[in-house]
């Protein structure tokens, strides 16, 4: 049956295996992410933050099941409040992009961390996606970006980007057992192909410039201690070359 929703999509066996990769990698990346609020965009009937121990989620959209009804352009957060921000396949499936991401930039504290899960162009999906097969159809009727576009763009809004990778190899067959057939392509795929995949899972850091981070009492003192020995050694290092020297001098 055509699937007309992304949420629909998901439901079939091609949509449950990329979810499957989505939230093993999600699993694995949030829980180090902290803070006290953290908002979901995209996604909203699936709880990709299950693992992320920050007390206060918000997942917001234009759902029914959401905790905030709003459009992800137009967020009802105040400015430099939300310490973590998880944007799934909503950039792909939007008029603006760009205005997507000033607007999250907006409402990010600095420092704060965003996670952005998109449909690869350069891939084998994006392929199926760029030939117009089931084009009418999500997720084939998004316009998937590509990841040096994303990455430009969070660039010029300050982020800097720490980590990320590629997900799912397999060719987007819409039946299970050729799915199964062609897992062999996971490990291939990230060893041989791995601009290939199906997904791209990308973290940014925002950064401000000027904003010096306050570090805990012990931190700064082991750091000064550490540069105390530095510079007794090098002083040491340097008496002894002079010792020698005049030595030689003699």
């Amino acid at each position: 049956m055509p699937t007309n929703t992304l949420r629909e999509w998901f439901q079939t066996p091609l949509g449950h295996y990329l979810l499957e990769k989505e939230r093993a990698y999600l699993d694995e990346v949030t829980p180090d992410i902290f803070g006290f609020h953290a908002l979901q965009l995209g996604m909203t009937d699936v709880d990709l933050l299950r693992e992320n121990r920050i007390t206060h989620k918000l997942r917001i959209g234009k759902e029914d099941e959401v905790d905030v009804r709003a459009e992800c352009q137009e967020l009802p957060i105040a400015t430099q409040s939300i310490d973590m921000v998880l944007l799934a396949h909503v950039l792909e499936f939007a008029d603006e992009p760009h205005a997507i991401l000033r607007e999250v930039d907006r409402v990010m504290m600095p420092e704060g961390h965003l996670v952005i899960v998109g449909f690869n162009p350069w891939s084998l999906w994006g392929l199926r996606s760029a030939l117009g097969f089931s084009r009418h159809l999500h997720p084939w009727n998004g316009r998937f970006l590509s990841l040096l576009r994303v990455k430009d763009w969070l660039a010029l809004l300050g982020f800097e980007v720490s980590a990320g990778r590629l997900i799912a190899y397999a060719p987007p067959f819409d039946r299970e057992r050729w799915i199964r057939r062609f897992g062999f392509m996971e490990p291939a795929g990230d060893r041989w192909w791995a601009v290939g995949g199906a997904v791209y899972m990308l973290q940014a850091i925002k950064r401000v410039k000027g904003m010096r981070l306050i570090t805990p009492a012990w931190q700064e003192k082991a750091a000064r201690e550490k540069a105390l020995v530095a510079a007794t050694k090098r002083q040491g290092h340097e008496g002894a070359k002079t010792a020698a020297h005049l030595r030689i001098v003699k």
